[in-house]
């Protein structure tokens, strides 16, 4: 199972990282939409998980990508420390499978990946 990781905290992104691989999933780090869009196109992942707010290029825009251009229903799952009822909304409106409030526990997300993981199976 590959999981794409875009978030440009690089404290953030490697503790996902290490988590993810350890719970046997192949990782993949971006740390800017733009490089996230650059994974999506050019290889096969099984789910995203994507900060909203990115350089270049933003979770919302990448979500959009995704859903309208490639016209995909790749799981996204899509996180935020934002606190902005609009930005959800937003993200959900645009095909975001889930969200999830930063900070997190870890393990809140490795739950959140597998039921979108195992039900797009």
């Amino acid at each position: 199972m590959k999981i794409l990781v875009c978030e440009d905290e690089q404290i953030l992104l490697t503790t996902l990282d290490f988590r993810l691989r350890k719970m046997g999933y192949e990782v993949i780090l971006a740390k800017d939409g733009k490089e996230a869009l650059g994974v999506i196109l050019n290889q096969e992942v099984d789910c995203v998980v994507a900060d909203i707010m990115m350089p270049f290029v933003t979770g919302l825009e990448l979500l959009d990508y995704v859903r309208q251009d490639m016209e995909s229903n790749l799981p996204i799952i899509v996180m935020s420390a934002l606190e902005d009822d609009e930005v959800v909304l937003q993200a959900f409106n645009l095909g975001a499978n889930d969200f999830i409030a930063k900070p997190f526990k870890t393990d809140e997300l490795i739950l959140r990946i597998r039921r979108l993981t195992t039900q797009s199976q």
